[in-house]
């Protein structure tokens, strides 16, 4: 099983690793700062470096065995099994996905309502809510977000068992997502003062890192079903 990295710190921008294991598709490794596809963030890029040679990483997602598969591009050359090389993250590109997250959970906090889907992007992010009565504005939205964004609260994990969230079900807020349960326990995130929810994503460490957004559309998807689209600014 690979070392998370990217849960113990999401700010590790490089790492040294051990290829484990060769797939058609790419490398998997003894520790990764890569976070896989997964809970609606994308998977991280950036590259392996050996003596002798070096190789893109162009998506990182899950496998078998809680294992991450790093992705490598076509043409790569890959490195040999029990090869030692050095992992770098596109860290700017992971940044915008750390920021992008957090605040998505933010406006969650914010928008009541079951949150139904999700994506986290670098230029745009969404939530989509079953919501009843009232649809809030663009403009509130983006009020609400950034006055709970300016507070500057910590973000921190947390770890629960699995009983304890099966008798918690509020803290999954995500019905198209589950987390994932049967290893004993369950990594939740908690913005102080703003939210607490089951999450395995990356997040900066605070709100204030964020910066400001907008909410720049709101999408009727359904009956109930309302898009909010969000972007940085």
């Amino acid at each position: 099983m690979v070392e998370e990295l990217f849960r113990q710190d999401a700010y590790v921008k490089e790492a040294e690793a051990t290829v484990t294991a060769l797939e058609e598709r790419g490398v998997r490794l003894d520790r990764s700062i890569f976070y896989p596809t997964g809970g609606g963030q994308p998977g991280d890029t950036g590259s392996l470096r050996w003596d002798g040679g070096e190789a893109r990483i162009v998506d990182a997602v899950k496998a078998d065995g809680a294992d991450v598969l790093h992705v490598l591009a076509p043409d790569a050359p890959r490195p040999a099994i029990g090869t030692k090389l050095h992992t770098t993250l596109d860290w700017d590109r992971r940044l915008l996905h750390m920021r992008m997250h957090t605040a998505l959970h933010v406006m969650s906090a914010v928008i009541k309502g079951n949150v139904t889907g999700g994506q986290v992007g670098a230029d745009k992010s969404r939530l989509d809510f079953n919501l009843e009565g009232e649809v809030p504005t663009k403009e509130w939205v983006t009020e609400e977000i950034n006055k709970l964004i300016a507070l500057d609260r910590p973000v921190t994990p947390q770890w629960i068992t699995d009983q304890e969230l099966a008798a918690r079900p509020e803290l999954v807020k995500t019905m198209s997502v589950r987390p994932p349960m049967g290893a004993g326990r369950v990594r939740l995130l908690a913005i102080e003062g703003i939210d607490l929810q089951a999450c395995g994503g990356t997040h900066v460490a605070r709100t204030g890192e964020i910066g400001r957004v907008e909410c720049i559309k709101i999408e009727n998807k359904g009956k109930m079903n309302r898009r909010f689209v969000i972007a940085l600014t």
